[in-house]
């Protein structure tokens, strides 16, 4: 089993904690990849440096998809959708840390920065990240922002190359954090750009301390931050990867807060007088992904015959304990643009075998299913899920070997192209369809990897391209109802289930709203 947060480690991060301090321990599933989320598309990542340590010009109201000010105060949108101008919060102070002393308070240099290091290859902070910028790069940020401007220090204008109807709710996601500018100039200075992602200064409720790889992850609270100080005095994530586990400590109060538990024990947790259960709906898809560049899975009858072999009422009832919904398009029923049209591929073995033998392989064949230690939001156990699909696949004659890896192994691994097949899964970052279909399915996205079923498809392509450029829902939709039924024909994944969000707290922790991203913010939490 992976070493999990033991006491010692839990002393170790809470050595400096004074007597009265109020700490929150939130027992995580999943290693981080960085401290920069514009590095990186993980959840686990953005829980631990978005949401933690950073902000953005725009952000979410809690717990829900309503765009509010956040390090912009207001902003005016041309008529013609082209120009954008975000008037920027004053009195705004970056972290103090044992690494940086800021010299002074956020201004507009710090939003130019934060962008062009994305987006300009010859900025100054663009080799800060050695595997690129794959968000800014799937969401076509590079080819979309024309230019972005500094009328005066707290006034920037976004000059975009044409419409885009979900741009400012992109703002609102992880990628476009803010960094501070004097930050950054003063480590490309030193020639050590990268420690941008390892020693983070940001903005944000938290101040970063200390991160101990498979431990846990330590933070103050900001004593400066705009939004006011924070009700607790330190913010520890406990690195715990097996849900099992997780459930244990909460259970024994050695955690406070802690996600995604197994279906099974959900029951259990509820039934515990001193804890407290949430249950929400979630913009999530969990979903099986084929390598299209390697044969045979580049036959879309194999990836057809692959998916109708998968029995999902076994793995809804299995795996998640009937906590989710069967899925079979790429994002869920309750978002808009979804097409109830398009009917899934039935469970039949026999249709599967006869797909096999007319794409040349009647005796079937041999590959890999990728899958990560323990569980996360949108799979509570990939390694029961593979197991099952395993089964099924034995009999349409396919023989599955199941590899299993730390999560973030597994992103670098998988983006790299080595795998066959993954088990993966997808949280919505902002209430729009382009956000399940851009980052995940679009050409861009298989060439940077982000896009583990490296698939390209033009006219999939064609059509997400025009519906960013049209504002009205009706139109969009359309759209991307066209565009799910290629991504149907070609079954570049086996979306399996849409499943609900559980976050499980003890009775004392108040203040913390679930968020339809499945993000977890702990601003404006209190533990009594």
């Amino acid at each position: 089993m992976r070493s999990v947060f033991h006491l010692s480690a839990l002393a170790l991060a809470l050595a400096t904690t004074p007597v009265l301090a109020k700490p929150l321990i939130f027992c995580s599933d999943g290693e981080p990849e960085g401290f920069d989320s514009a590095m990186f598309t993980a959840a686990t990542t953005n829980d631990a440096s978005s949401e933690a340590i950073y902000n953005r010009l725009v952000d979410f109201q809690k717990g829900s998809t309503k765009v509010v000010p956040g390090l912009a105060v207001k902003w005016e949108i041309s008529d013609d959708g082209l120009t954008y101008i975000f008037h920027l919060r004053r009195g705004v102070k970056f972290h103090t840390t044992e690494w940086f002393t800021p010299s002074r308070e956020f201004n507009a240099d710090d939003v130019l920065f934060s962008f062009k290091r994305q987006l300009d290859k010859d900025h100054p902070g663009h080799t800060a990240s050695k595997q690129g910028w794959p968000y800014a790069n799937d969401m076509s940020f590079p080819d979309l922002i024309k230019s972005i401007e500094k009328i005066d220090p707290y006034k920037v204008k976004f000059v975009l190359s044409r419409p885009d109807a979900p741009f400012l709710a992109d703002l609102g996601m992880g990628f476009t954090s803010i960094v501070s500018a004097e930050y950054g100039e003063k480590l490309v200075k030193d020639g050590k750009p990268e420690l941008i992602n390892t020693q983070p200064v940001g903005t944000g409720p938290f101040v970063f301390k200390k991160y101990q790889k498979g431990e846990f992850v330590r933070y103050e609270a900001n004593p400066s931050y705009w939004g006011g100080k924070q009700p607790i005095d330190k913010l520890v994530f406990a690195i715990t990867a097996d849900p099992a586990v997780r459930a244990q400590k909460i259970k024994a109060g050695e955690c406070n807060f802690m996600t995604y538990p197994k279906p099974a024990d959900v029951p259990g947790l509820q039934a515990d007088s001193k804890l407290h259960v949430q249950t929400t709906e979630a913009l999530v898809t969990s979903y099986l992904a084929f390598n299209t560049q390697k044969k045979p899975l580049a036959d879309k009858r194999v990836r057809q015959a692959l998916s109708m072999a998968i029995d999902k009422d076994a793995i809804i009832k299995t795996v998640y304990e009937g906590r989710a919904a069967k899925a079979h398009l790429p994002f869920p029923p309750s978002m808009w643009g979804y097409n109830k049209s398009i009917k899934p591929l039935a469970h039949d073995y026999a249709k599967a075998k006869d797909l096999l033998k007319q794409a040349g392989f009647p005796n079937g064949f041999e590959t890999t299913i990728w899958v990560r230690v323990g569980g996360g939001g949108s799979n509570p156990n990939s390694k029961l899920t593979a197991e099952l699909i395993q089964a099924d696949w034995k009999k349409v004659g396919v023989e599955a070997k199941i590899v299993v890896m730390e999560w973030a192994e597994l992103l670098k691994r998988s983006k790299a192209g080595e795998h066959e097949v993954t088990i993966n899964g997808w949280a919505g970052d902002n209430g729009d369809p382009d956000n399940f279909l851009t980052p995940n399915l679009s050409c861009k996205a298989a060439e940077s990897g982000e896009n583990r079923a490296r698939w390209c498809n033009k006219k999939f392509d064609e059509l997400l391209e025009r519906a960013r450029l049209v504002t009205k829902v009706a139109e969009r939709t359309k759209m991307y109802e066209e565009a799910q039924k290629i991504f149907a024909e070609e079954a570049p994944w086996s979306a399996l289930a849409h499943p609900m969000m559980t976050v499980v707290s003890q009775k004392n922790v108040t203040g913390f709203v679930p968020s339809p991203f499945t993000n977890n913010n702990f601003t404006g939490v209190n533990v009594k």
